[in-house]
């Protein structure tokens, strides 16, 4: 049983990056002339980028077994996805900003730069210790804290502005949802690894994302 959910996994991860990268290269080169589209392009890629350096060991270990002799590699994809998941959001909030024409949200930008710069100055600590079996459950909190904070600013804007663009009216709840999967797996799974698996409606979250922004440039809104 536990063979059929790793394949199962495996299966996802792969659908999953190869859906992200369609959707991206759909975002950078259908209505490319549209300048917001395109940021959402380059967005999508680096979640496809951080996303693979994590999932493709992952898939490696599930066929091969050979969990031990990847630990690297699985630690320092994890620490690479924190980081561009971390450019996920910012990207994600200039988006905000360019359709929404909110210039009045200084202050939260610069609170939006700020978080994402402490949460990748935690993650590049090596106290977080990645590549280890079981890595510090505090430092994975720690960490988590400015990237929840971010998240939920971005969500905050995303809801506050659902009118003005129909298209992207649920992007506030596919962040929401994204966080809610994710929290399980930041408290506990060190303790149960079965908690991981919220990784898989977390990432289904991501690709709502990007259909979501799929409205980008589409004149009919």
């Amino acid at each position: 049983m536990k063979r059929v959910f790793g394949i199962a996994e495996a299966v996802f991860n792969v659908f999953y990056l190869i859906t992200a990268l369609i959707l991206s290269i759909i975002l950078l080169t259908v209505n490319s002339e549209n300048s917001t589209r395109t940021l959402a392009g380059v967005m999508a890629l680096f979640l496809v980028v951080g996303d693979s350096f994590h999932l493709v060991p992952r898939i490696a270990v599930i066929i091969t077994g050979r969990e031990e002799q990847m630990r690297k590699a699985l630690g320092t994809g994890k620490q690479a996805a924190s980081v561009t998941m971390t450019t996920f959001y910012l990207l994600l909030w200039q988006i905000g900003l360019n359709i929404f024409s909110t210039g009045e949200l200084k202050l939260l930008t610069f609170a939006v730069y700020a978080l994402a710069a402490v949460r990748i100055f935690l993650c590049l600590l090596p106290q977080n210790k990645w590549q280890e079996r079981h890595a510090p459950t505090a430092w994975g909190i720690a960490r988590n804290i400015p990237f929840f904070l971010l998240g939920a600013v971005v969500a905050a804007l995303f809801f506050t502005q659902k009118g003005k663009y129909p298209g992207l009216n649920m992007m506030w709840a596919a962040i929401a949802l994204s966080f809610v999967f994710y929290l399980p797996v930041v408290l506990w799974s060190n303790k149960n690894p079965k908690v991981g698996m919220l990784m898989l409606p977390k990432t289904c979250a991501y690709l709502w994302m990007l259909m979501m922004c799929l409205s980008l440039g589409n004149t009919a809104q």
